[in-house]
């Protein structure tokens, strides 16, 4: 029989409070009833693993044990083919073949691309009188994975994308990423049918670029995606593709972006952070090589804390396909699982003074994957991690060794849902000017 921990009891005040404020509904769960607590939203029972070791039962327990989270809910962004929605072999099968572009040479081949990028980037906000930092990330990321992952080098298409992907993702609201009664067309009218014409309208231009990376190969990560083969010889399907260049767009250009705007946030809240991540960046010079910035192990602090503060996902749900035990509860199929990510980062015993901003937490100690996991875990851990964290240390390292930024808000911002993802009220609101260092940055 099975045994669902203590938590909320109201079905529609906790979907409530999960969608509007869920740093404070967690915490105050996990303070209310342990590290192990029921969670019951509209689309089911989740129960969260807030603490390291029920953590490490979830993500070490064999594949066959979970399913794919909400498949109903994600679906319409990701689509059917989407590595988020398989399971089994095939969820093996396609992970092997999408992973090698993210890791090693291959990633690291995109290096001066995301430099060049944030630069040109960067210079256009200094010329404005104020900008927005998650707007700047936002079109940073956007533009490395138009240029990384589609292979778009023309500026015109490159903008046509740009504005597709934005009008995408600002068609999916949380009530419809957490509500799937509402994803409904309603003759065409709806919220919702206006996001599937934006998924249209960017699959026209997704059909179109496969076919240019058919015709004539480059060194992007959609042109090995055409050339790669299954174990079998066989090639992905087109849909195939669509469906996962959603899902890099989702998983790569959205949690990047948001990460850089924490980042610039925490960092120019501290004053003793800022100086010392300064002289390790300025210590490579006016113009530092993107590979050195990104091996900085300073820098490489400041981001991992930044994630650790306000990770951008709250949480890493799955679904029990079979019976499963989690501390003291036995669990039925069809129950969800979520390692919480926000609740073991905020874990007092793994992170005195959890919510100071503390970079040097990462080097003092090694963290495990069940004490540290911005990008989820175990055999469905995110395959752009080390992608993503290449891009957020290039980044925030040529920022801030070519401009200095002053914030504009007084108050530091509080996490806000922006569809699955944590971003800053406000959006960090900041002025920049050029520090006179690099002639190449600040011309770019």
């Amino acid at each position: 029989m099975s045994q669902l921990p203590r938590g909320p009891r109201s079905r529609l005040l906790t979907t409530y409070k999960f969608l509007t404020r869920p740093f404070e509904f967690l915490t105050h769960c996990a303070a209310t009833y342990g590290d192990v607590f029921n969670v019951p939203v509209v689309s089911g029972d989740v129960v969260i693993a807030g603490g390291p070791r029920t953590v490490q039962d979830v993500m070490t327990a064999p594949p066959e044990t979970f399913l794919p989270f909400a498949t109903r809910a994600i679906a319409p962004l990701v689509g059917e083919h989407s590595l988020l929605m398989l399971s089994d072999e095939r969820h093996r099968r396609e992970r092997k073949l999408l992973t090698p572009p993210f890791h090693g040479d291959r990633m690291r081949a995109y290096a001066a691309a995301m430099a060049d990028t944030a630069a040109r980037r960067l210079t256009e906000a200094a010329r404005a009188p104020r900008a927005v930092a998650q707007e700047l990330t936002q079109a940073i990321s956007l533009d490395v994975i138009i240029r990384a992952v589609f292979g778009v080098e023309e500026p015109s298409r490159t903008s046509a994308f740009a504005r597709a992907v934005v009008a995408m993702t600002d068609a999916l609201t949380p009530a419809l990423t957490f509500l799937p009664p509402l994803q409904r067309e309603l003759g065409g009218l709806g919220p919702y049918a206006r996001f599937r014409r934006r998924v249209g309208e960017l699959d026209a231009l997704f059909r179109a670029q496969i076919e240019r990376a058919r015709a004539a190969p480059g060194d992007d990560i959609l042109s090995l995606m055409v050339s790669a083969r299954y174990d079998d010889g066989s090639r992905m399907s087109d849909q195939a593709i669509f469906d996962e260049l959603r899902t890099l767009l989702f998983a790569g250009h959205e949690t990047t972006a948001l990460a850089l705007a924490w980042a610039l946030d925490h960092v120019h809240r501290h004053p003793g952070v800022l100086a010392r991540l300064r002289d390790e960046i300025d210590a490579l010079g006016p113009e530092p090589d993107p590979e050195r910035l990104a091996a900085l192990p300073y820098l490489d602090a400041v981001c991992k804390e930044a994630l650790r503060v306000y990770p951008i996902v709250t949480e890493s749900p799955r679904l029990l396909a079979q019976p499963f035990r989690l501390g003291e509860h036995e669990l039925l199929p069809g129950t969800g699982v979520a390692p919480c990510i926000l609740l073991v980062h905020h874990h007092p015993e793994l992170y005195p003074e959890p919510s100071r901003f503390r970079p040097e937490r990462f080097l003092e100690r090694k963290f495990s994957p069940f004490e540290y996991l911005p990008f989820g875990g175990g055999h469905r851990r995110c395959i752009g991690a080390a992608f993503a964290m290449f891009e957020m240390k290039i980044v925030l390292g040529v920022a801030l060794s070519a401009w200095e930024f002053r914030l504009l808000d007084e108050r530091p911002p509080r996490p806000v849902r922006r569809n699955l993802t944590l971003s800053p009220s406000g959006g960090v609101p900041l002025v920049l000017r050029a520090r006179g260092r690099s002639r190449l940055y600040a011309a770019a």
